[in-house]
This record gives structure tokens, sequence and C-alpha cells, in this order.
């Protein structure tokens, strides 16, 4: 009786542990932001995958990694489902939308959590299988044998989350990257620094290789307790605690460094505020359009440029169903733009022809003819195109998208003027590192990230989108602003830094109509690591990992000793 009253707890707690582990990483992220989530989180996980007592059991690695990536993905993308009810049910808050929008939208979330899950468990597998420490090694051989291997095993570990990250990222159509461990530190303004060198996903190195060699520090301490070690150095931990160090010093270096002069940049960036209900009804076209107006007019005259957001316009710049009078959209941005006051720069749609339309940026100067375009290169699946068309079961989908917009070619920046050029980023494009390295120049640049998050209500999913956005400014060290119709309006500089956001002065509610007045400052910048090289660190730690796969496969689970 006793002995299956065990079992049963055993089971339990088997999987209660990955639970555990990712409910403790929700709290890292915006909605919380404890930075200490961060660094324990893993600890009942490890507890499974490397058990405290010498053990020659199987341990489902895979399966248990997966759970914890449901416990931490599930309620971190909860705000997903507010694309479909938005959508197809006309939803401006959480209240009820219809059957079918409401089921839609819990389906959007299952199914990228399902998948951003595979990472963990894939994490989770190789570490049991590939990175487990030998037990005897760790807790009984002299201390220097005991550390390099301590050291070796959370390298691993360490670089196959990094690993894991990176394929998060970037397979199966175009992959999702948001909030890796590194984002974690996205109000951490010294640990974030080490993004212009190995990326964000980079930054998520640190944490593992510290929870993995604390853990392995805890498991000879447990031994010793228990008189089944001798070994109770903590070098590995002392090495892990040097890395933090490093990353920090270097990060003090950067943010405490002079700042660079260079071309000053008068801004001024618009939020609408429209509901993407409105929006897409038509139902306060004409007041918007007012609105663009007045507010340009207002903030013109002292400014070299003046933003508005993704789908500002209520009717796409071709005006393709013909729902304005012949070339009205010239004649209303000639109104207000003025010979030698500020440029502007807008999201809208361009459709060609009726195969052909891009969701674009454009940048217009006193005159409609006058005007730069750029077609955003980077789409969302299942929001901008829908991926694999004909083939079920997406083939059912096509009723919702009926037809997709086409992916731009070209990353030539836009030109502000001789000096200063700006780096367009629309929509989601600002969270991936990869697309925005392609604009990057040897010259004086800003970043201007315009985007709609109208499409996911007042969620947290504005707060994430910063979060995960921020990281470009480092990692490229080019200053960034950010225009969005409903959320987070702000300056960032090129450390990180959030300068200036527009927001209730009393409430501190960003969901206001309004402009965000500002300067920034556009100077020289060589190319970073990052900028350059792009996810090397992270390639490379994929292809340490591939190769410890290749060599390890034959049956052996620990980590060589």
């Amino acid at each position: 009786m006793t002995l299956l009253m065990d079992e049963r707890m055993a089971c339990r707690l088997k999987w209660t542990l990955p639970l555990l582990s990712g409910g403790l990483l929700l709290f890292a992220f915006p909605g919380w932001n404890s930075q200490l989530a961060v660094w324990f989180w893993l600890f009942p996980l490890l507890s499974l995958l490397w058990p405290l007592k010498s053990s020659k059991s199987k341990v489902s690695g895979f399966k248990l990694g997966y759970v914890a990536g449901l416990a931490f993905f599930l309620p971190n993308l909860w705000w997903i489902r507010h694309s479909s009810r938005v959508m197809l049910g006309g939803a401006r808050d959480d209240s009820w939308s219809g059957w079918a929008p409401e089921l839609l939208g819990l389906g959007a979330v299952i199914g990228l959590a399902g998948y951003c899950a595979l990472y963990f468990g894939l994490w989770a597998w190789f570490v049991a299988r590939f990175a487990r420490p030998n037990h005897a090694t760790l807790t009984r051989d002299a201390w220097w044998a005991s550390t390099q291997h301590s050291v070796v095993c959370s390298f691993l570990a360490a670089s196959a989350w990094v690993a894991c990250e990176w394929l998060r990222s970037t397979t199966v159509f175009t992959g999702f990257g948001w909030n890796g461990l590194g984002v974690a530190f996205h109000r951490n303004v010294v640990l974030m620094q080490g993004a212009d060198t190995v990326g964000v996903m980079g930054l998520s190195f640190l944490p593992v290789f510290v929870a993995c060699t604390a853990w392995n520090v805890l498991t000879r301490f447990h031994a010793a307790y228990h008189g089944n070690g001798t070994c109770k150095t903590r070098v590995d931990f002392t090495v892990a605690m040097v890395l933090v160090l490093m990353t920090g010093g270097y990060g003090m270096l950067k943010v405490s460094g002079k700042p660079s002069l260079g071309k000053k940049v008068r801004i001024a960036m618009v939020q609408p505020n429209v509901a993407q209900v409105d929006a897409m009804t038509g139902a306060v076209a004409e007041q918007s359009y007012e609105r663009l107006r007045e507010f340009t007019r207002i903030f013109a005259k002292d400014r070299d440029l003046v933003i508005w957001p993704e789908s500002a316009l209520p009717v796409n710049l071709n005006d393709k169903y013909h729902q304005l009078p012949p070339s009205w959209h010239g004649r209303y941005f000639e109104s207000f733009m003025e010979p030698g006051k500020a440029k502007l720069l807008t999201g809208t749609e361009i459709h060609l022809n009726d195969n052909e339309a891009y969701v674009s940026a454009i940048l217009l100067d006193h005159q409609f003819s006058n005007r730069q375009e750029h077609h955003k290169v980077h789409l969302v699946p299942f929001g901008e195109y829908l991926p694999l068309r004909e083939v079920w079961p997406f083939s059912m989908l096509r009723p919702i998208f009926p037809a997709d917009f086409s992916f731009g070619t070209k990353t030539e920046p836009m030109r502000l003027n001789d000096e200063v050029s700006l780096i367009p980023l629309i929509c989601f494009e600002d969270t991936v590192g990869r697309v925005a390295r392609r604009f990057v120049r040897e010259e004086p640049q800003i970043i201007t990230a315009i985007s709609n998050d109208g499409w996911f209500i007042d969620s947290i999913e504005t707060e994430m989108h910063l979060a995960n956005a921020k990281f470009r400014a480092v990692e490229l060290r080019r200053p960034m602003v950010r225009c969005s119709n409903i959320g987070v309006t702000c300056l960032i500089d090129d450390c990180g830094r959030e300068t200036s956001r527009l927001q209730d002065p009393d409430t501190k509610n960003t969901f206001i109509e309004g402009v965000l007045p500002g300067e920034v400052s556009a100077h020289f910048s060589h190319l970073t690591f990052y900028a350059k090289h792009g996810d090397l660190f992270a390639i490379s730690l994929l292809s340490i990992c591939l190769l410890t796969l290749l060599v390890r496969w034959k049956g052996t689970r620990a980590c060589p000793a």
C-alpha cells in the first residue's frame, strides 16, 4: 500500500514540477517583469532531468520539457486569441464575441503554444540524454575533474537552449521567436548590452548556464550530506558568476560611455487609437483622416519628421475599391504638407493589381508624387498570408484569408535627407533581428518601427511587443522610434532605454489618442558584430549541439565524464 502511494506521489510530482517551471517562467515577462524568475525557473525541471540522486533510469525528457513549454506559452500567448475575436466577432474587449471567433481564437493560442513548446521538449530531450552529468564524476572525483565536467554539461545545456530558440524563431512558416529568455532582461539595461554581439537569443545562454551550474553545486552538497559524495567544489558556479560579471561589465562600459554627437532629428509620432473594428468597417474613416491632418498640421511646423502608424490610412493608398474620389489621397496630403517642413512617414497598403498587394510604408515630402515606398519583407503567417493555401487543413481557412499580401524584396533604408536614413520596420518586423540587420548601413540611421496592435485590443501584447522590439536598438546600436496605432508609442535610445512614452500623465494608460514629440540623435556608428554577422553565436552553438549529438548518439545518455 505504501509503495503504491509512493508511486502515485512520484507520478504526480513528475508532471507537477514541469508545470511549476513553466509557471515560474511566466513571471519573468511583461505583466510581472520579475527578473528573479528567469534565474530560478529551471530548477523544478532540472530536478527531473538531472536527478539529485544517482539513477540509471530513463528520463522522458521531451515530454517533461513539452509540458513545461505548454505551461509557459499557453498563458503567455493568451492575447493571440483576440485577433480572431476582432476579425470575426468585432470584439472591442474581453466580452463574449460568439462561438466561432472564440473557438478559432482558442485554437490559435493552443496551436501556437503547442508549436513553441516543441522546442522546450527538444531541449529537455537533448539535456536529459546528451548533457546529463555523471553523478559519480560530479560528486566523488577531484575538484578539477568535477568542475570541468559540470562546466561542460552546463555549457551544452545552455548551448542547446540558444540553439532551440534560434530554431523556434526560424523554422515552420518563418518561426516565432517572441519571449526567449534573453527578452526577460528588457528592463535590465546593463545585461541587455551584450545583444550587440550575440543577439537577444545569445543572452539566453546566461540564465541557463547559471541555473545548471548552481544545480550541480546543489547536487554535490546533497550527495555529501547523505554520505554519497566527497566533492564540494563551487568553482563551476564561480565560473558562471564571472561570466555574469563580465557581461555586466561590458554593459556598464556601453551604458556609461559618452553619447556620440550626431544629427538631431525632431520627430512627432501620432497615435490615433482607432479600434480595429472601426478601422475595418470604416466607421470613423472621415474622422480619422481629419484628426491625422490636424495633428500633423500642428506639429509639422517645427519637426523634421512626422510618423503615423501602420495601417494609419483608412483607405489603401491606391484606393483599389474606389471608395474615394479620383486622386483624393494626393490632394489630401498636399493640403497640409508644406515645402521645407516635416516629411511624413506612414503605413498603408499598396495594391498594384488584383494579384499583387503589399503592406507598405511611404515617406512623403510635400508633394504626393515625391514619395519613397517600402514594402514589408517579413509577413505574418495566418495574418498577412496563408501558408500552404492549397493544402488541407490550411485550405479550410481560405474563406477567412481570401488573398495574400506579397513579400517585399528590397531592404534599402529610406532617405530622410542627405545625412540620415531610416530603417523601416512594419508590424512585428521589429521583433526579428535577422530582418532588421539587413537595413543597416555605415551612416547615421534611425529605426522607425510602425505597428498596429489594435488586433489585440488593450491586452498585455502591447508591452510584450515593446519588450521584444527594444533589443533591435541594442543589436544595431541605432536609436528607435516606435509609433503604434494602439498601445505603446515611445522613443528608445541605442542602449535600449525607453526615454519617452505617450501615456496619460495621471493614470499612465498608454491606450490613448495623442502625439509624442521628441528629439533623436542619429550619429555615425560602425556596424556592430551582430549587424555584420547576425545570429552567428546561436548558429555556432547549434553546430556544437549537432556535433555532440552525432558523437554521442550510440545510446549513451550522460555528458562525457
